[in-house]
């Protein structure tokens, strides 16, 4: 059975995890951390402590759904303890990501800003796609929908997705994030990247590729945030016991 430390237990994410890994029995989280309570006296089914460095229980990866901020502290203490960290959280700064590649020659580090199985997958499809359709001359364009609170656009979702297409086609192309200013036809060597925001959209991605006379879409829906906790889960089957290095999602679905 795999031990996960749960980082950020207490929030949103924590607690999706939290009954994702309870129903798994290849799981256990035997340990929390979180600077918040659970409102109304709720309580979770393994001790919560304050900060990692008063955790003394042991474990196999920890999966950190937290904030950039605390990045410093995490780090220090898996390189220490030697924990692979399942890296749920995004955000980070150009010289924290240099420390998380630093850390990753001591540790394995698994880092995604989408931890679903099927954006994952749809990445895969989309690279796959792109080998064939933009080389036939189809025009590509990436559409993502989001709930009215999100503060970022485009997701960070939209830019795995362009960069996956991108990485496929040798990164010749480059991003249009607003035609408002434009006046000239659409560049060939171009990811469009449209973002939505109303409602309560979990978040929604749609990749087009347009061609004469023919159009292929390729779509995901998230309808809930499990389809994250599920992909955290995974990953941290997949990340325990794994060699230092840096890891991503194209192992847990599958290279």
């Amino acid at each position: 059975m795999i031990r996960i430390i749960m980082r950020g237990c207490n929030g949103r994410m924590g607690q999706v995890i939290t009954d994702i890994a309870g129903k798994d029995t290849d799981v256990q989280i035997v340990a929390g951390i979180d600077l918040a309570e659970l409102p109304n006296g709720m309580k979770n089914p393994y001790p919560v402590f304050t900060h990692l460095t008063d955790c003394d229980i042991d474990a196999d990866v920890v999966i950190d759904f937290t904030s950039a901020k605390g990045l410093t502290e995490l780090l220090s203490v898996c390189r220490a303890r030697k924990l692979p960290i399942v890296l749920c959280t995004t955000g980070f700064s150009e010289d924290q990501l240099a420390q998380i590649d630093e850390a990753s020659a001591d540790i394995a580090i698994l880092r995604s800003a989408n931890m679903s199985l099927g954006i994952n997958t749809l990445s895969k499809l989309a690279a796959a796609a792109a080998k064939i359709l933009a080389e036939a001359g189809f025009d590509m364009e990436i559409v993502e929908r989001h709930h009215n609170q999100k503060l970022d656009a485009p997701s960070g979702t939209a830019l795995i997705l362009a960069d996956s297409i991108n990485a496929a086609m040798n990164n010749e192309y480059h991003y249009i994030y607003d035609r408002s200013t434009r006046r000239e036809v659409r560049d060939p060597k171009e990811i469009g990247i449209s973002a939505v925001r109303g409602g309560t959209i979990v978040g929604q991605h749609e990749i087009i590729f347009a061609g004469r006379d023919e159009v292929i879409e390729l779509k995901h829906t998230a309808y809930s945030r499990s389809v994250f906790g599920t992909g955290a889960v995974q990953a941290a089957k997949y990340l325990a016991g794994k060699p230092a290095g840096m890891y991503d999602m194209n192992g847990v679905v599958g290279a």
